[in-house]
């Protein structure tokens, strides 16, 4: 993995200094796991995160399914070609964003691949490049091995992705990294265009400090961190020049 250069770390969560490289010494605290960073606000149950990430996945496909009613709607009123001819293109548009939608959600947030440990990578680079590139906006640069790596660690990679396209609501490009060493892998999702901010409420999940409650809004960025502890890997979020860089090491 290259080095990154001139990094500044943005609100740092511990006195534990940067690496100006993906490598992260092993060992560092994870500041997910210090009590304090738990502290506030209520932390939902198990069932109480099912459904707010159930919330998300139908707030995430509302839209297309709206417009998939609205065009079939559109077929039955008119009678003109073109119009019918647009409503067609419009249909068969929101179906592959529907479609790219639910299969990001059933691997990021659901039991897809569960009869196994690990998920082909290929497949999440192909399951990133659909849910990123379908609404036109957004560029996915892949690099990463060909080969298998740990379910929930995909997970995390998947969600990592989603919340680098909301560090990008302008569009732009995101290029994920993937250093798979044996035991200790380490990602990083490069955020770079115009206006590219931190993605919402993770500096406070991350530090602890004046968390939102959560809710079907917050939930994924707080599954994020969950995920991160659950793979026992450190969260950062870094800036480098105008780019936003999401890192997760061991």
């Amino acid at each position: 993995m290259g080095v990154y250069q001139d990094k500044d770390r943005i609100r740092k969560p511990s006195s534990h200094r940067c690496s100006r490289s993906i490598r992260l010494s092993q060992g560092a605290s994870d500041p997910l796991t210090e009590p304090e960073t738990m502290s506030q606000p209520a932390f939902p149950n198990d069932m109480e995160l099912a459904a707010l990430i159930a919330s998300k996945v139908c707030h995430d496909v509302i839209n297309p399914v709206g417009a998939i009613n609205n065009g079939l709607e559109m077929l039955d009123e008119e009678d003109d070609p073109e119009s019918r001819d647009y409503a067609l293109d419009m249909i068969r548009n929101v179906t592959s964003q529907a479609t790219a939608r639910l299969k990001f959600a059933r691997f990021a947030y659901g039991a897809a691949g569960s009869a196994g440990d690990a998920i082909d990578l290929r497949m999440a680079e192909e399951i990133s490049r659909e849910y990123a590139t379908k609404g036109g906006k957004h560029a996915l640069v892949w690099q990463g091995p060909v080969g298998y790596m740990a379910k929930d660690k995909v997970k995390l990679v998947l969600n990592l992705v989603s919340l680098g396209l909301s560090a990008l609501l302008r569009g732009g490009e995101l290029t994920v990294m993937i250093d798979q060493r044996p035991d200790h892998p380490a990602v990083a999702v490069r955020c770079r265009g115009q206006g590219a901010r931190p993605p919402t409420h993770l500096i406070e999940f991350l530090t602890g400090q004046n968390m939102p409650p959560i809710d079907a809004l917050t939930v994924q960025t707080y599954y994020t961190c969950r995920l991160a502890q659950q793979c026992r890997m450190r969260l950062e979020v870094l800036r480098d020049g105008a780019d936003i860089i999401l890192s997760a090491r061991s």
